[in-house]
């Protein structure tokens, strides 16, 4: 359920399926109705179990100062479908989707798309109608047969890979690692984070059946982290950055940061532009991403940890800046993510757990959720709001966690009622 999406298709007769389907001949005869605006678009593409949303931070704000216009399409939603489709940071408005919609109902794009593609197609009409100078694409899910994956792209960037999506994408690292590595095209550079073994083994074997230049975190290039300013080096092409003060917090943090740099190296040689050291300085440091250990209010932090993967990198954020103090978790998950592992590792940091329910229709139970729980407190909580209010007059710090659905459902109330 993308927020809003429904309206538009109400008002202007287009009807798209909610359900996930994965392959690219849909959306590839769309494209073609809609005279293929993909084609001539200049696009970095992402895709992994965590980290893409950050990267593309980190590589928009570059990108932005240095003087290029930028595109980006990016999911789920923090408030409603607008979103997820941005130029310059600035979120797609009413009136630009209505014309996008009207477009579609002229071409008659109605019933033959998933709501992701059809959302797909009209970022890239977007981005056309704006002759945007760059794109920052993020995959729905998987990447081989994601709706993005119908682009040539400058370069490819794969954070991270663990299991999810099983049920889609297969239930080993391997044949996850198999649809991220879909995204890796023929003669283009790819870029990869701290991968497992087993999917770098794959990712390898498809970068070289494409002859695509790999970078690797680590060996082709590093970060150094340091309080005083981390330090980025890439040997290979003789670039040192030191004094990186990143506003995200957590050590990988740093090492999306780099995956960042790394792929707008190959943007600055497409575009022919000189990297400049202050304004990559300037633009790590002023990227946030809402949802990403956001203080949306004081004490009370945001975090979309929806998998171990990512707990585990909450846990260890939690543990590295809030040392000795009292953790209290907000909850509320979808149903086909791996709960109980979650909160297993959630449980090491807190023993004080409050589970709350979303309107998303894959959402789990808070009651469920509870009864999946070993914390020694753990409550259903039916007013988050109120309850986050009065936590940030409280003592210790409070973690919104789990879904990024949830995050989006409330974010945005409690930041108005916070107003009134």
């Amino acid at each position: 359920m993308i927020p809003k999406l429904d309206e538009y298709k109400k008002k202007w007769e287009v009807n798209s399926d909610a359900s996930i389907k994965p392959g690219l001949e849909a959306i590839k005869s769309a494209l073609h109705l809609l005279d293929n605006p993909h084609k001539s678009l200049q696009v970095v593409h992402l895709a992994g179990t965590n980290g893409k949303g950050s990267t593309l931070t980190f590589i928009e704000n570059i990108a932005l100062n240095h003087g290029l216009t930028v595109g980006k399409f990016m999911s789920p939603c923090i408030v409603d479908v607008h979103d997820q489709i941005q130029i310059n940071g600035n979120p797609i408005s009413p009136k630009e989707m209505d014309g996008i919609f009207a477009t579609f109902k002229k071409l008659n794009i109605s019933g033959l798309l998933t709501d992701f593609e059809l959302l797909t197609c009209a970022a890239f009409l977007h981005f056309k109608n704006h002759n945007v100078d760059l794109v920052l694409l993020e995959a729905g899910m998987g990447g081989r047969e994601d709706s993005t994956n119908v682009i040539t792209p400058i370069v490819s960037v794969i954070p991270s890979i663990s299991l999810e999506h099983t049920r889609f994408l297969g239930n080993s690292i391997e044949s996850i690692a198999s649809h991220k590595a879909g995204i890796i095209k023929e003669n283009r550079p790819v870029v990869i984070g701290n991968l497992p073994e087993e999917a770098i083994e794959v990712i390898e074997k498809e970068a070289k059946q494409n002859n695509a230049p790999l970078y690797r975190i680590g060996s082709d290039f590093q970060v150094e982290l340091s309080n005083d300013g981390d330090i980025y080096v890439n040997e290979n092409k003789n670039i040192r950055i030191d004094h990186l003060h990143r506003a995200l917090l957590g050590d990988h943090q740093g090492n999306n940061m780099a995956l960042a740099i790394t792929a707008f190296i190959e943007v600055a040689q497409h575009f022919q532009i000189n990297i400049s050291d202050s304004k990559v300085r300037e633009a790590i440091e002023n990227a946030k991403v809402p949802g990403r250990f956001e203080e949306v209010l004081y004490n009370v932090y945001f975090d979309g940890a929806h998998n171990p993967d990512s707990a585990n990198k909450l846990a260890q954020t939690i543990k590295q800046h809030f040392q000795n103090e009292e953790i209290t978790f907000v909850v509320g998950m979808l149903a086909d993510k791996d709960i109980k592992n979650v909160l297993s590792i959630l449980e090491n940091v807190s023993n004080q757990f409050y589970f709350v329910d979303f309107s998303n229709p894959r959402a789990m139970n808070a009651e469920e959720m509870l009864n999946l729980s070993n914390a020694n407190n753990k409550i259903v909580l039916k007013d988050p709001i109120a309850f986050l209010k009065t936590r940030s007059m409280a003592e210790g710090k409070t973690i919104v966690t789990g879904s990024l659905y949830l995050l989006a459902e409330i974010r945005q109330q409690l930041l108005d009622n916070n107003k009134m």
